[in-house]
């Protein structure tokens, strides 16, 4: 194998540096503060005439652009990422030049200055895998981004059950499915309006999903995801994402889904939300209890420290069909759904003080859009 370097290697291209920002600050949510392999710290640029592609990888997860620049030469080398965003974030826009040649030093010129920075070979930078015989859906940006931060929250942080870590994706002709759950916690967002061509399971780690939740936010391109059983592949505008899956098989998450739920309350989310907030004040600083209790139209939500002598209790009107009741609850939990509830009014259906209670949106919903969200009860002391 020759050393390119013999040769005379050469890359020069032209860019907007306030373009160049935008996409490469995207791709620096990829690398990791630390890493194991140096190479990792950088971002590889790899120039084919007038397009730039733009890698950034932690291994498990890698995201390249394409970007339009000035240039008919041809080449690729790894240039350290904090220094090259800490540069451009300084600069208001204008064209950089950047001419890379054998010394081993990248060197960028702005209007006023020069600034050289080394780069090292883009041989060393670890390739993406390329996905063997995919299967492949296709849906709307903002429809994914909306998918993953109704559900993303409430997946588990505990690495060791690494399954419940990340977001379920269930795909079928019917529709898509995306469920996490920590096991206090449980959300489950489906849409019928968009389906795939044929039934998949996978599961999606939180990094990635972060990642694509703050490109895609609002977005009326499409995405097209591809996925087999390892790993899987968004691509979207000018850009893709490509990361491996999280192995296992997920909970049976519908066993937990409590069928008859008789107990019916309707609230008003806003209120009953500031409620909860404002009472949980007073709770117990280790379990966070709060207490519902339900009777006529009337809903009460209590808690008590019994440590400080600390108590609060508020009383709202709701709508409520079922037996009187007192049920238990973890106020972080419920503060957390209700917060990334859309609706004006929400839906709690109960069975027994001992069993889950279902949280839904009374409206705000897309057509074709449902989302269940469970809710573990706590042990009431009496």
């Amino acid at each position: 194998m020759l050393n390119v370097n013999q040769y005379n290697f050469h890359m020069k291209f032209i860019v907007s540096s306030t373009y160049l920002l935008k996409q490469l600050q995207v791709l620096g949510g990829v690398i990791n503060s630390s890493n194991t392999l140096p190479i990792l710290d950088n971002f590889l640029f790899e120039l084919n005439h007038d397009k730039l592609t733009v890698s950034a990888s932690d291994l498990e997860t890698t995201m390249a652009s394409t970007l339009n620049v000035e240039s008919d030469s041809e080449g690729s080398v790894a240039i350290p990422a904090r220094l090259l965003l800490d540069t451009l974030k300084t600069f208001p826009e204008q064209p950089l030049t950047f001419v890379i040649e054998d010394n081993n030093t990248v060197e960028i010129s702005s209007n006023h200055g020069k600034y050289a920075l080394a780069y090292a070979s883009g041989e060393e930078f670890p390739k993406a895998v390329a996905l063997e015989d995919p299967s492949k859906t296709v849906i709307l940006g903002d429809i994914l981004a909306t998918a993953i931060s109704k559900t993303i929250f409430a997946a588990g942080n505990d690495d060791l059950r690494p399954v419940m870590s990340g977001v379920f994706f269930q795909f079928s002709t019917e529709g898509l499915t995306f469920v996490a759950t920590d096991a206090h916690k449980l959300v489950k967002y489906t849409r019928a309006d968009v389906n795939a061509s044929q039934v998949a399971e996978f599961i999606m780690p939180k990094k990635p999903l972060n990642l694509l939740k703050g490109i895609l936010g609002g977005s009326e391109d499409e995405v097209s995801i591809e996925y087999n059983d390892s790993n899987a592949k968004f691509t979207f505008d000018n850009s893709e994402l490509i990361c491996r899956l999280i192995d296992g098989k997920y909970p049976n998450y519908e066993a937990v889904i409590p069928k008859e739920n008789p107990n019916k309350l309707s609230i008003d989310r806003n209120q009953f939300l500031n409620s909860v907030r404002r009472v949980s004040i007073f709770s117990n600083k280790t379990t966070h209890q709060i207490r519902l209790k339900i009777a006529g139209a009337e809903l009460n939500i209590s808690a008590e420290d019994v440590d400080y002598s600390n108590k609060a209790e508020e009383r709202l009107t709701c709508d409520y069909q079922g037996d009187d009741m007192q049920i238990g609850f973890n106020s972080r939990f419920l503060t957390e759904m209700l917060n990334n509830l859309g609706a004006t009014d929400v839906s709690l259906e109960m069975s027994m003080p001992n069993r889950a209670g279902i949280l839904t949106p009374v409206d705000g919903l897309d057509d074709g859009e449902h989302i269940t969200m469970l809710v573990m009860p706590v042990m009431l002391n009496s």
